[in-house]
């Protein structure tokens, strides 16, 4: 099959733009498919179902027994299939369902053909899979669908950035407009890294802002060249994530010129990514959640586990609270007794510690326990409301035996290791202990012995001497008595 360019690109640049509008006024599609793409009497794409799911938001099924979904399974995004709590919902969820369109539109054939409902919740949501893609594609549309398929949806890209590179990809296209290259065939991208760069594009520089450091993923530590604060003075060309600013920082004379990728805007002490928790808590929701944006005018939009949408808030109703990463050790808090999702217990009266595997755009934690065995199958993951657990590390443990505790945290067979070392090393000091007591007791009985045998050589000496004395000095014979003297004998007649 032999795609016309021309075609895809006129339908495709038509369709995004109509998500983007729908976007700017606040409204997710929630259900891009290509039958609910129509063709208007001027023959331009546009979209027939714009919102709906959306506006179904809150709204409980009127039968229980229904399956309530926001959308089509073949073309829904991991956190559409529990949005509470796997969300938010935002316009990057759309961009997953636009990636699915654009796989079928290319190829004929839909993402997860011939797979049931429960099998493709099980291969987005569990699994983590993405669709298949197509071959030969230019490479800026490939790197738009490898981040279009992005799990975390913070690192999918946005319309415009989609706008964007169908209009790059333009020089891929041949004179007669076919598409150089393309070969219907499927393959499963392995390869190609996770495109975590379109998290970095979201946000444009400006003259005047606040920046700092960007945090490493998954460290509490700042890059290397660390930038506590600076005020941006200069752009050179454009402020995207290629680009770079000259920051002004205190106590230098000169500016840095700092690459963007290597910065964030912060305002009010705020900066996208970071941990902030309500200073009024709202019973509806998890107090605790990750910051998603912050406008320069305070307002700021937080993803919260139990929202199904961005909680839109100021910048003053939040404060940064202690963050989490992936490899933390947590526990439950032991002011915790109705925990929101199932923990399990290490004994009758003490909470488990586990381990943070992955952290959700809504600050849901994802936590395995290898330090229980489980019998059936590998360890399970658990759930876990970030405003209910605690840090767990050897410095929040005073005791010798706290911190034994927790090195058993890291693996279960931490402890029968433990104790078969405990009895070798018990049978081995026995076995030591048993020689050294053994030794000293024989060396005690040879002397007893020895002493013994020089005893009875001195007696036997004494009397040899004694006996030699009497019949030296008596020449009066000894008589032996062997019969006891009764008397004299008495004669009968």
């Amino acid at each position: 099959m032999i795609m016309i360019i021309s075609i895809f690109y006129r339908y495709g640049i038509e369709l995004v733009k109509g998500i983007q509008e729908l976007h700017s006024i606040g409204l997710l599609v929630l259900n891009l498919k290509p039958t609910n793409f129509l063709l208007n009497d001027q023959g331009k794409a546009v979209i027939g179902d714009f919102g709906i799911p959306y506006l179904l938001l809150g709204i409980p099924p009127v039968n229980s027994n229904f399956a309530f979904r926001l959308g089509t399974p073949n073309y829904m995004a991991p956190e559409q299939w529990e949005p509470e709590l796997r969300g938010p919902l935002t316009c990057e969820t759309d961009s997953w369902g636009f990636g699915c369109c654009v796989v079928e539109m290319l190829t004929g054939i839909p993402p997860w053909f011939r797979r049931s409902s429960a099998e493709i919740y099980h291969s987005t949501v569990i699994n983590q899979e993405k669709p298949q893609l197509p071959s030969g594609v230019p490479a800026a549309v490939e790197h738009i669908l490898n981040g279009c398929f992005e799990y975390d949806l913070r690192n999918r890209p946005l319309m415009q950035d989609i706008i964007l590179a169908f209009e790059r990809s333009l020089d891929s296209v041949s004179s007669d407009g076919e598409w150089i290259g393309f070969k219907s065939t499927l393959l499963l991208d392995k390869s190609i890294p996770s495109h975590t760069s379109w998290s970095l594009s979201k946000d444009h520089l400006q003259i005047g802002d606040t920046v700092r450091s960007r945090k490493i993923a998954d460290s509490h530590a700042p890059q290397t060249m660390a930038v506590a604060e600076g005020t941006v003075v200069g752009l050179e060309k454009d402020s995207d994530q290629d680009g770079f600013v000259l920051v002004r920082i205190p106590n230098l004379q000169s500016p840095l010129r700092l690459k963007v990728s290597t910065l964030e805007r912060v305002t009010s002490g705020l900066a996208a990514g970071d941990w902030v928790c309500l200073i009024e808590e709202n019973n509806k929701h998890s107090p605790v959640g990750i910051l998603h944006s912050i406008e320069r005018d305070g307002n700021v939009s937080v993803g919260f586990l139990g929202l199904e949408t961005l909680w839109k808030g100021h910048s003053s109703e939040l404060r940064v609270t202690e963050p989490y990463i992936v490899g933390n050790f947590v526990r439950l808090k032991s002011s915790v007794t109705d925990p929101r999702f199932k923990w399990p217990q290490k004994g009758r009266d003490t909470w488990a510690t586990g381990r943070v595997t992955q952290i959700l755009p809504n600050g849901c934690l994802i936590v395995k326990f290898p330090g229980l065995l489980f019998i059936v199958g590998e360890c399970p993951s658990f759930m876990a409301d970030p405003a209910e657990v605690e840090l767990v590390s050897f410095d929040t443990c005073p005791s010798l035996v706290e911190k034994y505790h927790h090195v058993e945290d890291f693996h279960w067979s931490v402890r029968p290791l433990a104790i078969a070392f405990g009895l070798f090393a018990a049978v081995q000091i026995g076995i030591f202990a048993g020689k050294n007591i053994g030794g000293k007791l024989n060396s005690k009985d040879r002397k007893i012995q020895l002493n013994n045998d020089k005893d009875e050589k001195i007696q036997l000496s004494n009397n040899d001497s004694r006996g030699q004395s009497v019949q030296v000095g008596s020449n009066t014979p000894r008589r032996k008595f062997f019969f006891k003297d009764t008397g004299p004998a008495s004669i009968t007649a």
